[in-house]
């Protein structure tokens, strides 16, 4: 596992302040090297610009959703081994059964904790250093 200084972070989210939660979240965890999106279009330049080792992404934005960008994360060569992690105010079954089937890594629905969060990436990449 790398050290959480060493993740490069992409948080994903239309609402400033849930970009704004995750942000502070992460830099409590260690993990600094943060960039930002409103949306996933907007993600995806970024992505492709420069790469993550992790997205977390919420669901319900406009432009592209969540889902849609995980798909476009995993056909896109250079994005395609990113972890992903799908922030989400719902957490049904279908969701997460598509989402499953797209390959996220892991879930993280809100509201959530600075806990919770590292427990969420520690899933992911094991644990942090």
């Amino acid at each position: 596992m790398p050290a959480a200084a060493a993740l490069s972070v992409l948080i994903v989210d239309d609402q400033a302040t849930i970009r704004s939660l995750v942000r502070n979240g992460l830099q409590q965890l260690g993990i600094t090297n943060t960039r930002e999106a409103p949306d996933g279009e907007a993600a995806l330049r970024e992505l492709i610009g420069k790469t993550a080792n992790l997205i977390i992404s919420d669901y319900n934005m406009p432009k592209l959703d969540g889902l849609g960008l995980l798909r476009a994360v995993r056909a896109h060569e250079p994005t395609r081994g990113a972890a992903f992690i799908m922030l989400t105010g719902r957490a049904d079954r279908e969701l997460v059964q598509r989402a499953s089937q797209y390959g996220v890594n892991n879930y993280l629905v809100k509201p959530f904790t600075v806990a919770l969060l590292r427990e969420k990436i520690e899933e992911v990449f094991g644990a942090l250093t």
